[in-house]
């Protein structure tokens, strides 16, 4: 068999380098509590809050917005559950706006304060997979607490307009979330640009380590904390740091914004003639979300009428080729996708998705191999070619 092909980096990348580099001092030598007033613990301090300092000038904030997290699902959950039940409280808004495309942790969180008593409403979403921004502005009326919408939807790609949308929830008084978990190192993040309030984030989908995230919070946004029992992070996130991968976190984060414009051109040409070769081989495959006015260069998900996804996924992994059928935090279950669902896709075709997500680990060779196997399975399937073999 030839070398195995990696094509899900939307679920998780590799650790970089530089990355473990920057983070192996913490792991023996200055292994410090940064909460300790001796010299280890100082030493400790100092470097979680250059970090700290480092990751807040990537994203255009303050060292004291940044929150360090575990990830993406606990940053959705501190955003959306932290601002309700404060402001539930306070101004008495009682209500979560949100879209039917978000990662599960948005909706799991969303759910978890209607059974506290808020009221959700869901916006309608475009064809293209892109929010409908008439039923947004409709939906965010003055008893809205706050409203969370992804800026790059983790299993088709598509662009949200987050500047728009966050205008529109500032100038009537609502807290404006957005899951960046994809959006970091795809699109520019500059909280001095784009009126969003608190923005998650996770280090692994970026060389970094998993369990290691970061949330802007923008100063004077009220928000409840999720733990109890410590001041770290000045109340909002207890707990003792992380201090190894935060600093690696740091290192992840810079590396993403340096290089985003050279690695966004190279990714998205990969996608490009991937979906070419792809097309031209079977012209009545279907890639969701191609027509959006945006798109983030590294995921494609492509369905075929006839060829279910679970068949289509085993016979490529037994080939070396690993993708998903969408989100990693529920692909194992092989329900149907809610993303597919929220913007009409049929449920045959949704049953059919295949993700496919390039990064680090790919280039123009590996591309066209992946669009010859998949054409040669999707023949097998249709019973119009014999069983291919890779070399």
């Amino acid at each position: 068999m030839a070398d195995p092909i990696y094509l899900d980096h939307a679920a998780t990348t590799p650790v970089r380098p530089e990355v473990l580099e920057a983070m192996a001092p913490f792991w023996n030598g200055r292994f410090g509590n940064p909460s300790s007033v001796h010299r280890w613990g100082r030493d400790a301090r100092t470097a979680l809050d250059e970090a700290r300092e480092r990751i807040a000038r990537c994203l255009g904030a303050g060292p004291d917005e940044i929150v360090i997290t575990s990830g993406g699902t606990e940053g959705d959950n501190l955003a959306i559950l932290g601002v309700w039940r404060t402001r539930r409280k306070n101004d008495h808004r009682n209500v979560v706006l949100t879209t039917p495309v978000e990662h599960k942790a948005v909706l799991g969180a969303t759910h978890q304060a209607a059974t506290e008593g808020a009221e959700e409403r869901i916006c309608r979403m475009t064809s293209d997979g892109v929010v409908d921004e008439p039923s947004f502005d409709a939906l965010a009326t003055t008893d809205v607490a706050v409203a969370s919408v992804m800026w790059v939807n983790n299993e088709i790609g598509t662009i949200q307009p987050i500047d728009r949308l966050a205008a529109v929830a500032r100038s009537r008084g609502i807290i404006f979330h957005t899951d960046a978990v994809q959006a970091i190192g795809k699109v520019e993040i500059d909280a001095t640009k784009i009126p969003f309030d608190l923005l998650s984030i996770s280090g692994h989908k970026i060389g970094a380590t998993k369990g290691c995230g970061a949330m802007f919070i923008r100063r004077g946004t009220p928000l409840e904390p999720l733990f109890h029992g410590g001041s770290q992070d000045r109340g909002r996130r207890p707990g003792t740091e992380n201090v190894a991968a935060v600093v690696g976190l740091a290192r992840a984060v810079e590396l993403a914004k340096a290089e985003r414009e050279e690695e966004v051109a190279r990714v998205s040409a990969l996608r490009d003639r991937f979906e070419s070769e792809l097309l031209s081989r079977i012209p009545d495959a279907v890639v969701h979300g191609r027509h959006a006015p945006l798109r983030a260069p590294h995921i494609t998900n492509v369905s075929v009428p006839g060829v279910d996804s679970e068949s289509m996924l085993m016979a490529l992994d037994l080939r070396g080729i690993g993708c998903s059928a969408g989100s990693a935090c529920q692909s194992g279950s092989m329900s149907p996708s809610h993303v597919l669902e929220a913007i009409g896709v049929s449920r045959e075709l949704s049953g059919a998705a295949v993700r496919l997500s390039f990064g680090c680990l790919n280039d123009e060779s590996c591309v066209d191999r992946v669009a010859a196997v998949f054409a040669s399975l999707v023949e097998k399937a249709r019973g119009a070619a014999p069983a291919m073999t890779v070399a």
